[in-house]
């Protein structure tokens, strides 16, 4: 059986991991409600967003859980740029000695938009193309048309390692503002436990792994960062929300 193993806060891996189920099958399995190591698979999809030029963190930290003898394809999509991501995920899987057939990459539209908001006809075109882009990769994997990078591509480690030990710090930067309805989505949905219900009041702590999915999919638009007043938010309208996070 085929296991696609996904990460997604806003939906863009998800679309991406169902479009692979439906072309070559298996389960769909969320990887921060995954603890085991792919051993019941016989073929291994990972789908995941591009953070700060590598791995977002429930990723980061599956690799090196993974048995060596799988078969195993990545794809990553990216909003802005790749910056060699998909070189440290192949550096970074060849540490751990996984068997990576292939890694592709893909745009989608960017939901990284705490500072900058992308032209809504930019997003509805990348949206637009998505899915027959998606196929062109599937047919490459389908037909054994395996793309690895070059071993010795330059990326940016330093900078992605760095950021990534700084994520924790932006949950302090988010607060719900009177539209808050005390719903709980945002603490039920964060991958990382990183939000709670203190005295009656929805509390940021320090864990925080920067996928902003409590921010877009918040259904009052409540969750502000840096009391900035952006009424931008983004889900991919290709999945439904609720299936995100979900397995399948």
């Amino acid at each position: 059986m085929t296991g696609i193993l996904y990460f997604s806060s806003t939906g863009n891996s998800l679309q991406i991991a169902k479009r692979v189920q439906e072309r070559f099958g298996g389960s769909i399995l969320y990887i921060p409600k995954y603890d085991g190591d792919a051993s019941e698979f016989e073929r291994v999809f990972i789908v995941t967003p591009i953070y700060s030029y590598g791995l977002p963190t429930p990723v980061f930290d599956l690799i090196p859980r993974l048995v060596k003898d799988k078969e195993i394809i990545v794809i990553q999509n990216y909003g802005g740029m790749i910056g060699g991501a998909d070189a440290l995920f192949y550096d970074y899987a060849m540490q751990h000695n996984l068997n990576i057939m292939g890694i592709y990459t893909l745009k989608m539209p960017e939901n990284y938009t705490l500072f900058l908001v992308p032209p809504k006809f930019y997003t509805n075109s990348i949206l637009k193309s998505s899915n027959k882009r998606i196929d062109k990769i599937l047919d490459k994997i389908e037909n054994e048309k395996y793309k690895l990078p070059n071993p010795h591509a330059s990326t940016k480690r330093d900078t992605y390692l760095k950021n990534k030990g700084n994520w924790h710090i932006i949950g302090d930067r988010f607060s719900v503002n009177d539209n808050c309805v005390k719903c709980q989505k945002c603490v039920q949905i964060c991958p990382s436990n990183n939000i709670a219900v203190e005295d009656g009041k929805i509390v940021f702590k320090d864990n925080c792994i920067a996928c902003l999915g409590c921010y877009h999919r918040c259904p009052q638009k409540a969750i502000v960062y840096l009391d900035k007043k952006s009424k931008y938010r983004y889900v991919n309208p290709n999945v439904k929300e609720k299936e995100i996070g979900q397995n399948f």
